[in-house]
Order: C-alpha cells, then structure tokens, then sequence
C-alpha cells in the first residue's frame, strides 16, 4: 500500500500547488491578511469583554464596600447607644 501524503492544515481548505495547479500568490496573501485580520479582530472583542466583565466587578466590589462601611457605622451608633441607655439614659448637664 503507498503512503499518502497527508497534511494537517488549521484551515481546511485545499492547496492548489498540491493538486499540481499554479498558485495565485496574490489570493493567498489576501486569504491570510483577512485571517490575520479576522484573529486580531476577535483577539480584540475578547480582550474588550474581559475588560467589561472586570469593569462590572469592580463595580459592584465598590458598591459592597460603600454598603459595608455604612452597615459599620451603623452598628457603632447602635451599639454607642445601648451603652448609653444601659448606664442610665442621656445626662444633660446644665451649668
């Protein structure tokens, strides 16, 4: 049985200087530049996502803060509070 030439291509599309045809160098360097093209666009819309999605998070780590240290100052008043009502409620001193 003869080997068969194979190729592993990551674009399967057929090579005409396999096929023993003339290659259009031209077409080929168009192909490739729009693939390039292609790659870089969807690197791109990738990278932009990622940046939104940490853009979100931060944001709502943010607002978790801001709601946290309001919920902190909160209970300091409340507790503050308690201690005064449980040493025996407001003194006002008049002079």
């Amino acid at each position: 049985m003869a080997e068969e030439k194979q190729h592993h291509h990551l674009f399967h599309h057929r090579n005409k200087e396999d096929e023993g045809g003339p290659v259009d160098y031209e077409k080929e360097v168009k192909h490739h530049s729009h693939l390039d093209m292609r790659s870089t666009r969807q690197r791109r819309t990738q990278r932009m996502h990622t940046s939104t999605i940490e853009e979100e998070i931060a944001a709502v780590a943010a607002v978790g803060a801001g709601g946290f240290a309001f919920h902190e100052h909160h209970q300091k008043k409340d507790a503050k509070k308690e201690k005064k009502e449980a040493e025996g409620g407001h003194h006002h001193h008049h002079y």
